[in-house]
């Protein structure tokens, strides 16, 4: 078992790694019960003889070697489903570990489907069996347990065989570019940073007029900001369903508040009540303009469905021939304006993924191509 739990036999850790070309890195944590995530272990590898634990929760214990680490330019960070680990180093310094590399857009771009997770891949090409009991233990309990250790060492370990397959498929197939295009969101700060503003998009609501819209839009972000600042989970404030409910009959007074059902007693005349009646007052004095609008429901039109489909049958053949996850060349709203708009701006007609897909996919909407079945294979025929 190799636990650092110490400052200085962190730095020495984080010297041994200064050389490595690459590093795998996962995390523990907790945030069921917090808004931010609790950082519980940093796992590290930089080969056989270089792979520890780190316990961000050690007493006394000083983290920068380890932010120093992830800033090195010379050292490549891989990760697999990096987005929750980064955001976790992002709250902790602000910056985004660079450069980075995600194993698990690779696969995608490698041919392993989509969001593969990270079990499967070490069972395809680690020939390891991960044993999971251990995912879901408290990892904020101390001391933690040989088992959890050895597991979390185990997700650095295997991935190291991971990274160094995919890099190699990656070079073969000299698609390495495909994959630094992907990490551009990955290396965005903005990616990690949640705008209170923008915390109503994420809910489930059925209504379509402005000024509810607003007065949802407002109470969700207060809800943001009340979490964000007691440290708690959105859920601990108000439920998603008594944000919409507040939102749908947009009380005016803490009174008529206090009548909603399914809010938690006491709510109105609190703290809470309080502020979630100016919330509502603050979206009622809005001009009807600047209300937001929901998401419209794209109308396609008439014979587009048609197209569609085809289009649909052009990408499944497509991606199985390139050996490409088909969600990573478009997504449903890609083909969805592809089918309806004559040249849409669209990821899917630029870069790669044009020369793969979107060349032929407008070949095809145009008329200039057929397609066909040959050994239940998708084949496209010129017109």
């Amino acid at each position: 078992m190799s636990l650092i739990t110490t400052t200085e036999a962190l730095t020495s850790f984080c010297a041994s790694l200064s050389g490595c070309p690459y590093v795998t890195i996962d995390t523990e944590f907790m945030r069921e019960r917090t808004y931010y995530a609790k950082l519980c272990l940093v796992q590290l590898s930089g080969g056989a003889e270089k792979t520890a634990a780190i316990d961000p929760l050690a007493e006394g214990i000083d983290l920068k070697p380890l932010y120093d680490l992830l800033d090195n330019p010379t050292i490549l960070k891989v990760f697999h489903a990096a987005r929750q680990d980064i955001e976790i180093f992002v709250q902790a310094t602000g910056r985004v570990p660079t450069p980075l590399f995600d194993t698990q857009v690779a696969a995608m771009v490698c041919g392993f489907g989509d969001s593969i997770s990270y079990e499967a891949l070490a069972a395809s090409l680690a020939k390891a069996k991960v044993d999971k009991s251990s995912r879901f233990t408290d990892w904020s309990g101390r001391p933690l347990s040989d088992k959890q250790i050895d597991y979390a060492l185990g997700d650095v370990t295997h991935l190291r065989i991971i990274y160094e397959k995919l890099a190699a498929k990656l070079a073969a197939s000299q698609r390495g570019d495909w994959v630094r295009e992907e990490m551009a969101i990955l290396n965005d700060p903005a990616t990690y940073s949640a705008n209170p503003q923008e915390a109503w998009k994420r809910l489930k609501f059925r209504f379509d007029k402005p000024r509810k819209i607003a007065v949802l839009r407002e109470i969700a972000a207060w809800r943001e900001e009340e979490a964000k600042s007691a440290n708690l989970p959105r859920s601990r404030i108000l439920k998603d369903e008594q944000v919409i409910d507040i939102a749908t009959h947009a009380p005016e007074t803490q009174a008529a508040l206090a009548r909603l059902r399914g809010l938690p007693n006491g709510l109105a005349e609190g703290r809470y009540g309080t502020a979630i009646i100016k919330a509502i007052a603050r979206a009622n004095a809005l001009p009807l303009q600047d209300c937001p609008h929901g998401e419209k429901k794209r109308i396609m039109p008439s014979g587009a469905a048609g197209t569609l489909e085809l289009l649909k049958v052009l990408l499944r053949g497509m991606s199985d021939e390139a050996g490409v996850a088909a969600k990573l060349i478009a997504s449903s709203d890609d083909l969805e304006r592809l089918a309806s708009e004559e040249k849409p701006d669209i990821k899917t007609l630029q870069g790669w993924r044009y020369q793969l897909y979107g060349e032929t996919a407008l070949a095809l909407k145009q008329g200039k191509l057929a397609l066909t079945l040959r050994d239940h294979k998708v084949i496209t025929i010129n017109i």
